[in-house]
């Protein structure tokens, strides 16, 4: 195999660690996969990472079968940070212009951002992104460059995005204690967002919902920009938890029904009393059914109500969300939904009716041989954006970019 540079995505999920990686093609082409693994994980707990060891030996594991794959180390990944625990704050800085001809400077560009970041944060968070939203010159609003424009008063609005310090050090250690060097931090709904949503619905108005198993991960963009981002800590997997307790059946069989037969919509549905009686799933016999020496009997309907009233759960919190931000129900571009949990039968007319938006499937796009799963949104992102950022730093004017990541860089964490 050529020895070119790879881009490598490090996914830590709750269930499941995914390795991504890619290399650039020719000019024009889409970055093409050289290898994805993956392993379970353990030492993870709603997206947050509880056990340093546990954690580090899961990211050891799938990183052991993706150089195998490759026949070489990976340096450094980009990887994603989940959890309730990340928090949003908007932030506003205002500096007057230098130069005497009153031309905006990439200095003054620099001093009105610090500026938007002097605010007062509890001693065990941090701030992990900053991104501008628009700078305001002279009162004039809606600027995106104001770099050589005139002007004598300079500000900017900002979103500050952060997470609770032991989370984020946990995070870099288990992946540190792995052998990898950190390139960059995501945050997961924003890495999502990156390989599933389009330029042209993040400028009408769109939100991403990612479901995971752990966490789900909600983003709104309008006019290009993210507006609003949260991660609620309820996802698929608790659908299996429910299912386990529900048909009283252990977690493995949980997993296997809720694929085969689960289902959204079970509400005003036609009354049905059909039962479903199975011994095997995909040619694997079931567990639960191997103990009983009979085949498992449960209700359609009863699964039904089990999954929808997870899922309603969770878009309850995300029709929150959006009232929070007076977008209910007023998003052109609606609601895209991807991650693993998007896979379940009629989820999308589901959410509509829950909603009140047009809704679909957003799957991850921009890589050439990747498999059209929802299930890797967040990996494909990772990469992508790690492809942006080595693109902006290629750039022979770059000096940090204005709308490229201004985010902190993680060296303080390195050894």
């Amino acid at each position: 195999m050529a020895r070119s540079h790879i881009i490598t995505g490090l996914d830590i999920g709750t269930e499941s660690i995914k390795i991504l990686g890619v290399q650039k093609g020719k000019k024009e082409s889409e970055p093409e996969v050289v290898a994805f693994t993956q392993a379970p994980s353990f030492g993870i707990r709603k997206g947050t990472v509880i056990n340093i060891e546990e954690a580090s030996n899961s990211i050891r594991s799938a990183l052991e079968d993706f150089q195998n794959v490759i026949g070489r180390k990976i340096d450094s990944v980009s990887v994603n940070l989940s959890g309730s625990h990340i928090f949003m704050t908007p932030s506003r800085g205002v500096v007057v212009v230098s130069r005497a001809d009153q031309k905006i400077s990439q200095e003054d560009i620099e001093r009105v951002m610090q500026a938007a970041q002097t605010f007062s944060l509890p001693s065990n968070k941090e701030i992990l992104d900053v991104l501008p939203k628009e700078f305001i010159i002279d009162g004039e609003k809606g600027i995106k460059e104001p770099l050589g424009l005139q002007g004598i008063r300079l500000e900017v609005e900002i979103l500050a995005l952060g997470g609770f310090s032991p989370y984020i050090k946990n995070l870099t250690k288990a992946v540190l204690d792995s052998g990898l060097q950190i390139s960059d931090i995501f945050i997961s709904p924003l890495a999502s967002a990156r390989s599933v949503l389009k330029p042209r619905q993040k400028e009408l108005g769109v939100a991403l919902l990612d479901i995971g198993a752990g966490t789900s991960g909600f983003a709104v963009f309008e006019e290009g920009d993210l507006i609003h981002t949260a991660i609620f800590p309820v996802g698929s997997a608790n659908i299996t938890n429910d299912i386990a307790i529900g048909l009283k059946i252990d977690i493995e069989t949980a997993e296997r029904i809720k694929i085969e037969f689960g289902s959204c919509f079970w509400r005003g549905a036609k009354k049905t009393k059909k039962k479903e009686k199975v011994k095997k799933i995909d040619g694997v016999r079931l567990s639960s059914a191997e103990v009983q020496e009979e085949p498992l009997t449960f209700s359609l309907k009863m699964l039904g109500e089990i999954v929808e009233a997870r899922i309603s759960e969770i878009f309850d919190l995300t029709n929150k969300e959006l009232k929070k931000i007076s977008r209910q129900g007023k998003l052109p571009a609606g609601i895209v939904l991807t991650g693993g949990g998007a896979k379940l039968p009629k989820i999308v007319d589901f959410a509509k009716k829950e909603l009140k938006l047009p809704c679909k499937i957003g799957y991850p796009d921009g890589i050439s041989g990747l498999e059209e799963d929802p299930a890797l949104s967040s990996v494909s992102g990772l990469v992508l954006r790690g492809i942006d950022f080595e693109e902006e730093k290629s750039l022979p004017s770059f000096q940090g970019g204005v709308f490229s990541k201004l985010k902190r860089i993680f060296r303080i964490f390195i050894p």
